[in-house]
This record gives structure tokens, sequence and C-alpha cells, in this order.
């Protein structure tokens, strides 16, 4: 199989641990990162998603807009530390950088009084899977048949018939280009959240950070010659040269939509606000992130997880693929 649609379909994903009582047996945190190692091996000393990436620092500082929605310490106005780590999607560390693949934001923001908030963003709007049974089946189709090396055609297509959540992520990327930076390139949530605010008001909400210069992608004819390994050393120019910002912009969810399915938007004409700025302000030694695993359900106090299965079940997973990837 075509490794850009599956690093595509695959984009920063590492995301299903299932426990038993809530999801069947079969479907679990070790399964499915075992469905990983299956599609691209095992790779020694990576992540089993996001394998290939690049560490930084920032700051962000929140706004008054997001403090309305949020008691979350991260939106008082005043700059607060974090960590990021871009990434390219699927479990490849050699994974072509011109190809029309997923790229990743993982953010741990160092908040006071000893709280800390991760967030794990990727460059579609959309998740690959709507449930963590779903995301198996993707995986247990494309394992490489022992006889040939390659993937069945048609286990693929019997799982995309069964799930036809799995089309809508390439869709979205196939009438994308190939991003041009780790720094301009919208990084979207795909989860849904409740904030609550000091008055204990409550609200659903899904968020995105984008790029304040805007997107930019290859030109068509440059992708081909564009060296495979160009991202990190042109977020460190860009860094160096101009401000890297990304707005955080927070769509407020209406009554009706789903908060449970992150292969589903919810209609554009949702409200959203501005809630931060995150600031990348240098490229770092992968030592910087490389012992963070990014569980997106580290939240702050005023943030709590939605009834998504894809978000609940991430902590396993990502604990899993974090004891095997720091034991070598």
């Amino acid at each position: 199989m075509n490794n850009t649609i599956l690093n595509c379909a695959l984009g920063g994903l590492l995301l299903a641990a299932v426990t038993p009582a809530v999801h069947a047996q079969e479907t679990n945190a070790v399964t499915l990162v075992d469905g990983l190692e299956g599609v691209f091996g095992k790779q020694d000393g990576f992540r089993r998603s996001g394998a290939k990436g690049v560490c930084a620092k920032g700051v962000f500082t929140g706004t008054p807009a997001g403090a309305a929605l949020s008691s979350a310490s991260a939106f008082s106005g005043k700059p607060v530390p974090v960590i990021l780590r871009f990434s390219v999607g699927g479990g490849n560390p050699k994974a072509p950088e011109n190809a029309k693949s997923v790229r990743g934001m993982a953010i741990q923001m160092d908040l006071p009084n000893n709280e800390q908030w991760l967030m794990a963003n990727i460059s579609t709007p959309v998740f690959g899977a709507a449930t963590p049974e779903s995301f198996q089946a993707f995986l247990d189709a494309r394992r490489p048949d022992p006889a040939t090396g390659k993937p069945d055609p048609a286990k693929i297509a019997a799982a995309t018939a069964a799930n036809p959540d799995h089309k809508i992520q390439p869709e979205f990327l196939k009438n994308r280009g190939v991003p041009a930076s780790y720094g301009a390139v919208n990084y979207w949530g795909v989860n849904a959240f409740k904030m609550t605010n000091k008055k204990g008001q409550s609200q659903m909400v899904r968020w995105v950070f984008e790029p304040v210069g805007g997107e930019e992608f290859l030109k068509e004819e440059n992708v081909a010659t564009t060296p495979p390994n160009f991202l990190v050393d042109e977020l460190k120019g860009r860094v160096g040269q101009i401000p890297v910002n990304f707005s955080m912009v927070v769509q407020l969810a209406a009554a009706g939509d789903p908060t449970n399915n992150p292969t589903v938007l919810w209609p554009a004409d949702r409200k959203t606000v501005v809630a931060g700025n995150l600031a990348v302000m240098s490229v770092e030694d992968k030592t910087v992130c490389d012992g963070i695993n990014f569980n997106p359900l580290v939240l702050p106090k005023g943030v709590a997880a939605s009834d998504d299965p894809i978000l609940l079940a991430r902590p396993g997973a990502y604990a899993v693929s974090q004891s095997r990837r720091l034991s070598k």
C-alpha cells in the first residue's frame, strides 16, 4: 500500500487505548499498539505514531475571550512556558516530508501550581477513525501479508466498506497541498472538550491552532524536487527570522452537535473566539520532549474531557507505546 495514503489515514494516531469495561475485549491498548507495529514494523526507540519529529519551545498567552470560556490558568493573560513536538504522521521514522501526510503539533503547557495541559493536535480537522474498534479494523486490514510483504487490497476494501469513517481524513488531505513548514499549517484538536469558567458556566468546544501568517504549501511543481527531510531545517530558519505564532481559535458547540465522534465536523457557522496566542521561540534537541507522551487527558482545572471514545481511549496506548519506546 502507498505509504503516503497510509500516513494520511494514521496521521496523529496512536490514539486508541481501550479498557475492557468500556469496549470490546478484543480491542485494547496492547492490540492497537501491536497493530501500529504490524503496519510500520517495530521501530526501536521511536514513537509508534508520529515517529518522525522535532522538539521546540515557546510560550502561550491567553486572551480575555479564553478566560471567559474557562477558568484554566492558561488563559490568565500571563505567558506560560510550552514544550512542543512537531511530527509527521505514521510510525515510519524515515517518512518523506514532501508527501500529503498529516503533520502533528503536540503541546505541553507548564502552568502555575504544578498544573499541566497536554494536547495532541493534527493538521486535519477530523480523526482517522470514529471509534477505537474502527481504528483497530483499519490497522488489521493493512498488516502486510507475509507472502507478499504488502497489504491485501481485498481486506482494505472490506474494512473500508464496513467502516466508512476511514475515508474522511484521506479525502480531506487529497484536496490539500503538502505543508511547506511545521510553522505554517493549521493544527486541529479534533476531539471535543468541556470548558468551564469562573462563574460555573460550561461550554463544549473544539479548537484549532491557526498560523498567524496563514498556511503555506509547496508549489505542485516543486513537490517532487523538495528533499524528503526539509522540515526541521525550515523550522529552524523560520524561527530565527520571523515570529512563528499561532492563534488558538475555539469553536463553540451548539445543542445537538456531536461530541463523541471526531470524524464529524460541527457546522462552519458555529461561533468561534480567539482564546490565546502560541509563539514558537526555538527548535530544540530531542531530549527536551522525548520523555513526554502528550496524553491529552492531562488537563487543567477549567477543562474536562468529553464523551469521545477516541479521546478517552488514548492514555493506555500512549503508555504502552512510551514503555516500549523507552525500554529500547
